[in-house]
């Protein structure tokens, strides 16, 4: 008994049975067999593409996965074949997750030509027999789309379907805006985004706006370089100590250019010149002098 045990011995013994104890899964997976045409495909590298998306499946954690295989066995134990040719009805997937024993199923149609290939994936709720969603896997084209992982992942945690933006902004003080909404970036100046293409706005009092579309890939880090530009006169508190950035100090304007000054003195300006031409206009005309048959003017 355990309980006779010591206690050191005992609690070994009980970490043992815990580490053998299998984890909790909270949902049941079953793959059916990729189907081309209708038919299910028992081709080597559609086999190959197979295991990568169940262990795709396996590593979300908390999912146990029922292969391919296994599907495929239970329904030729159960004499059914009707159920390896679903085509993606929603009834005929529920019956198939039923006879296994699983509450979602994975089903998927492949399309292309040669090495590049479109597999037309979906996620069945066995329970409600319906659709839940429905995605894309390329295989062997330039689409970067997070492979299996990507699609098990869109397909079962969509809102995991992210990637990472890293910042390095050369100003202190400035904020983040992400498709107009104000965001607050991390210790490591990360920000995690859906994937897709993302309108960002850097801002900052003093300098104009850095905006740039950037495109954020499933499970990789985007880095983005943040220049801002300086606007040309930037007033400072001189009762403070003036700060710097890139060696140059940025002080008020002279006391000659300031608006109290300069305002003052055009309307200064203007007032003289209107009473000068005042003047001249009002000065009465004398009319030269000619002189007429030797007489005077």
């Amino acid at each position: 008994m355990l309980t006779r045990l010591p206690p050191l011995v005992a609690a070994a013994a009980c970490a043992v049975l815990l580490a053998s104890t299998p984890a909790r899964a909270d949902r049941i997976v079953a793959v059916a067999p990729l189907s081309t045409l209708g038919a299910e495909d028992t081709s080597a590298s559609v086999k190959k593409l197979t295991g990568q998306i169940e262990a795709a499946l396996t590593g979300l954690g908390g999912t146990q996965v029922i292969s391919a295989a296994q599907v495929a066995d239970a329904i030729k134990r159960a004499k059914r074949p009707q159920l390896k040719a679903c085509e993606g009805e929603a009834a005929c997937l529920a019956e198939l997750g039923k006879l296994v024993g699983a509450q979602i199923v994975i089903a998927g149609e492949i399309g292309g030509l040669g090495e590049a290939k479109i597999i037309y994936l979906g996620a069945t709720d066995v329970g409600a027999a319906k659709e839940l969603r429905s995605t894309t896997l390329s295989i062997g084209t330039a689409q970067d789309d997070g492979g299996p992982q990507g699609a098990v992942v869109r397909l079962l945690e969509p809102d995991r379907y992210r990637g990472t933006v890293r910042f390095a902004v050369d100003v202190t003080g400035a904020t983040v805006y992400v498709n107009g909404a104000r965001t607050a970036l991390s210790p490591k100046s990360e920000l995690s985004l859906p994937v897709g293409t993302q309108a960002v706005r850097v801002t900052h009092p003093e300098y104009h706006d850095f905006v740039r579309f950037i495109d954020v890939t499933y499970g990789k880090t985007a880095d983005v370089a943040v220049r801002m530009q300086q606007y040309p006169i930037v007033r400072r508190d001189l009762q403070g100590k003036p700060t710097s950035r890139d060696g140059v100090v940025y002080i008020d304007p002279p006391w000659w250019r300031r608006w109290y000054v300069v305002g003052p003195a055009a309307v200064g300006l203007a007032v003289v010149t209107g009473i000068v031409v005042a003047a001249i206009v009002r000065e009465p005309f004398e009319a030269p002098c000619v002189k007429v048959g030797g007489g005077g003017c």
